[in-house]
């Protein structure tokens, strides 16, 4: 895998180990940040299913300022951790093992809000729908602000959730890519 553009275009992210974690190719990859993007103007994102770091490691090369990672498997956090290192933007990331929804609870703590939430999860068990459900609850995503899902091409993800909607959807082999967006409704 590969940096596809920015300030890290064509630098290398090492893949998880094993058969757990799905990567997301880099066609696929482009095709998303072209949808989103393809650049940035600062902000913050979220990348709640982190894996080998890399949609939010090319968030950061495409303009985003800082990327919270989270992921659940150790092997993974230590991928994410040896990618950023590898490409030392360690000043500009934050790395926790934990699960989605402890992770996000977390975060309600802190007070803090997204510019792109990148949900990228397993696709056997996924949650989107009630990731999304706690992530308008709990005013996560600012305002214009992008949520990035992807998941089975037949797994049925909601229309709105609230003040989030769904603004686009493309398929890519047995991929769906879903892209939300948050309006201001006032």
């Amino acid at each position: 895998m590969r940096v596809v553009a920015g300030t890290l275009k064509g630098r290398s992210i090492k893949a998880v180990k094993g058969t757990n974690t799905r990567p997301t190719t880099d066609k696929v990859k482009e095709s998303i940040f072209n949808i989103i993007g393809p650049y940035f103007d600062g902000g913050v994102a979220l990348d709640l299913f982190g894996g080998s770091g890399n949609l939010g490691i090319e968030s950061l090369s495409r303009g985003i300022d800082r990327v919270i990672f989270v992921d659940r498997e150790t092997i993974a956090i230590n991928t994410i951790k040896q990618n950023v290192k590898d490409l030392k933007i360690e000043d500009q990331v934050e790395i926790y093992r934990n699960d989605a929804f402890k992770a996000l609870k977390a975060i309600v703590k802190r007070g803090l809000q997204f510019d792109l939430i990148l949900l990228d999860p397993p696709y056997k068990g996924q949650r989107i729908n009630e990731i999304i459900e706690f992530i308008h609850e709990n005013e996560l995503l600012a305002i214009d602000g992008i949520i990035m899902a992807e998941c089975l091409k037949e797994d049925e993800l909601h229309e709105s959730i609230g003040d989030i909607h769904q603004v686009k959807r493309e398929i890519y082999g047995i991929t769906a890519i879903t892209i939300y967006n948050r309006v201001d409704e006032n």
